[in-house]
């Protein structure tokens, strides 16, 4: 059977994709904006947000574009991503985001636990019903190729690509799990942003205390509010400058640590030390935290976080258009042991939140943290608020710190639970 990949996409002009992305966020603004009842009930059931999220992963399903080769998803990441996180972060409150740790802490260890041990559990399952789903042998192991996708799903790209270096799966087996990657993480992104626009109804289920997080939100709110200016041509011109050349900064010092690195001390590879995403997203973290604390940080009241939102959107399109719906008709047996894995995940943080009575957006978070990375982490933190988008961007920066030791852990225990 032709595999997906092998489909000439209709488009193929990046122009007029870059056209077809924004026409998608104008035509979702523009309709969420409308005042009818069946449009606003509509918005009420599928918020904005998972739209754009959505809708460019359905053109790519079915081949209008090619998402998942597209230059564009690069510059999403290495652009977009690190100029919003600047403006997001200028208006940091260290002192109230501290407050935040513990609990953002405990979700995100739960996250971790509950891939490492999700995992063998998944595979253990699957044996016992279908056992030549997780078996093979030599380069084709399964366990091998699940090994670097929990490097994935507990780190980032970085850790899924050095996973794969260590473990060795067949090109074929690694372009399987590639396809399970995105499907099973992209559609539990998909669900905990529906369930982010619900996040009243599922604290109160979980019966949690979100005084910490709403004050936050309202305090940061009201401040806002009462310092806001209408902004000018030159307001709009500083914001920009500021986070493009802070993302531009972040790059020059990146590339040359990560190059250093991988010559000098390639055993840190393991740490995701050696990759320049890494360090991008870093410096630029450590770079606003830095322009919190200077008179930049008044950018806020002429609308910087707005303008991060706007970057942000521009992400999350570049972010659903890798998605495939249709890669589940490749190889669903695979696609069952990810639902699985995914699922124990889930219903780990399930259990500690109610336990604990934590709020919805730790929950969220702490997943999105392990399985999406720092990208999905900001944009899952940024459907609560963009104030949040440094929580889900610290929690992401350790992911990846920890990801390839955790994911080989992973691997080691799935390829005992294996078939013989």
């Amino acid at each position: 059977m032709e595999s997906v990949q092998q489909i000439e996409p209709l488009i193929t002009n990046n122009t007029v994709i870059v056209g077809i992305l924004m026409a998608i966020l104008g035509l979702v603004f523009y309709t969420s904006g409308i005042n009818n009842k069946f449009i606003k009930g509509f918005y009420d059931i599928i918020p904005p947000l998972l739209l754009c999220y959505f809708l460019p992963g359905v053109l790519n399903s079915f081949h209008v574009f090619d998402g998942a080769n597209s230059p564009l998803t690069t510059i999403g990441s290495r652009y977009f991503l690190p100029a919003c996180l600047i403006l997001f972060i200028l208006n940091l409150d260290i002192k109230e985001m501290w407050a935040l740790r513990k609990r953002a802490g405990l979700m995100f260890i739960t996250g971790t636990v509950g891939i490492l041990l999700g995992g063998p559990l998944a595979v253990y399952l699957t044996s016992l019903v279908a056992p030549q789903v997780v078996g093979g042998s030599g380069p084709d192991e399964v366990w091998r190729g699940l090994g670097s996708l929990a490097g994935s799903w507990i780190g980032g790209s970085a850790n899924q690509v050095a996973l794969k270096e260590i473990l060795q799966p067949s090109p074929k087996l690694f372009s399987s799990i590639i396809a399970v990657d995105v499907f099973v993480a992209y559609t539990w992104m998909a669900l905990l942003l529906y369930g982010a626009s619900k996040s009243k109804l599922m604290d109160k289920f979980f019966k949690a205390d979100a005084r910490d997080v709403d004050e936050l939100m309202v305090k940061l709110e009201k401040k806002a509010k009462e310092n806001a200016k209408m902004p000018e041509t030159k307001d709009i011109i500083i914001m920009l400058s500021v986070a493009f050349a802070g993302t531009g900064l972040a790059t020059f010092f990146a590339e040359p640590v990560a190059a250093y690195i991988m010559v000098n001390y390639p055993q840190l590879e393991t740490f995701s030390l050696t990759n320049t995403f890494f360090w991008i997203i870093l410096f630029a973290t450590i770079i606003s935290v830095c322009l919190s604390f200077t008179p930049l940080r008044k950018l806020e009241n002429v609308g910087a976080s707005k303008m991060g939102t706007a970057l942000l959107y521009m992400l999350i399109v570049t972010i659903g258009m890798q998605m495939d719906i249709l890669a589940i008709l490749q190889n669903p047996g695979l696609f069952i042991v990810g639902i699985l894995w995914i699922s124990f995940h889930a219903l780990l943080l399930f259990i500690v939140a109610k336990i604990f009575k934590i709020p919805f957006f730790y929950y969220a978070v702490g997943s999105m943290a392990n399985v999406g990375g720092v990208a999905s982490a900001s944009v899952m933190s940024a459907a609560f608020h963009p104030s949040l988008i440094s929580v889900g961007v610290i929690l992401s920066v350790f992911s990846y710190a920890i990801g390839t030791y955790a994911g080989w852990l992973t691997a080691i225990l799935m390829q005992l639970a294996s078939p013989i």
